[in-house]
């Protein structure tokens, strides 16, 4: 169960727009950490202009206010999984308008007594 947090900045984004960046990060999730289709748990916060801050860490390249910082807890990724999605969701992202220059995914690794689905016996 990949929790995913999607932060971007406030009115940089439609809401069709939002829907379609949320709908291509689950898709790469399925294909490339074999999360169920319906395994979908994702929080998209938009944040004001300037709150987010993406400072240019000796990279060389610019942000831009339509960044996209992604923060996905799950469980029992390989390091070959883990590789797989960062390239696939770079590539997937940037055929919607977001550059990979304007991408940050930090990805956690929690248990299954990490987690409560409401209900379940974990």
């Amino acid at each position: 169960m990949p929790l995913v947090r999607i932060d971007v900045v406030k009115g940089e984004r439609s809401d069709k727009e939002l829907a379609e960046l949320a709908d291509v990060i689950q898709e790469v999730l399925v294909k490339t950490f074999n999360a169920p289709p319906k395994d979908r748990y994702q929080i998209i916060h938009e944040h004001k202009k300037g709150l987010i801050k993406t400072l240019d860490t000796g990279l060389g390249y610019p942000r831009t206010n339509k960044i996209v910082i992604l923060q996905i807890t799950q469980q029992g990724r390989t390091r070959t999984q883990k590789q797989a999605m960062y390239e696939a969701m770079g590539k997937s992202l940037e055929k919607i308008g977001v550059p990979q220059t304007d991408l940050i995914i930090s990805v956690s690794e929690n248990t299954l007594e990490d987690g409560f689905l409401g209900l379940n016996k974990a």
